[in-house]
């Protein structure tokens, strides 16, 4: 394969939010149903985001999220079928970490259902420590009664 014009971007304007969708559909069966508002959310609450072109097609993507010195978390690391086998999955998350948002990071944190080995490879280690998950039902009316007020005072001392 020709990797000439395969270039990595870390400017999040440059992404079409339907070209990446399309993407997931592709490639991804956890993010095939994902809503343009719900990614554009996604990418606004991340830093850095990475996508990867060739020429003006959007062939890769990975995403984070952290506090840029202890903790990070990878999200939706995608590469297009036809581009795979020949290193740009790992080229995209070793150019996530080492983002300077990333690159002294104490702990960087991932999940993935089927590819272990590959992250292995990379670098990253099973975790069996870390398991719990909170699944988080969206509100769908109001937890308190709308007969008993909130009120909150701040007093200066």
């Amino acid at each position: 394969m020709d990797c000439r014009h395969i270039r990595f971007s870390d400017r999040k304007s440059e992404i079409d939010l339907h070209a990446l969708k399309s993407l997931f559909e592709i490639t991804a069966f956890w993010a095939r149903d994902r809503q343009i508002e719900d990614l554009a959310v996604a990418i606004t609450h991340s830093h850095p985001v990475i996508s990867v072109w060739d020429r003006d097609r959007l062939i890769g993507f990975a995403r984070a999220t952290s506090d840029g010195i202890y903790r990070a978390t990878i999200w939706d690391v995608v590469i297009h079928p036809e581009y795979r086998g020949v290193g740009l999955g790992s080229k995209l998350v070793e150019t996530l970490v080492s983002h300077p948002h990333l690159n002294r990071v104490e702990r960087v944190y991932l999940t993935t259902t089927y590819q272990q080995r590959f992250y292995e490879r990379i670098g990253f280690e099973p975790n069996s420590t870390t398991t719990m998950v909170l699944y988080n039902e969206p509100l769908t009316s109001p937890s308190l009664p709308s007969e008993s007020p909130v009120e909150l005072s701040i007093e200066a001392g």
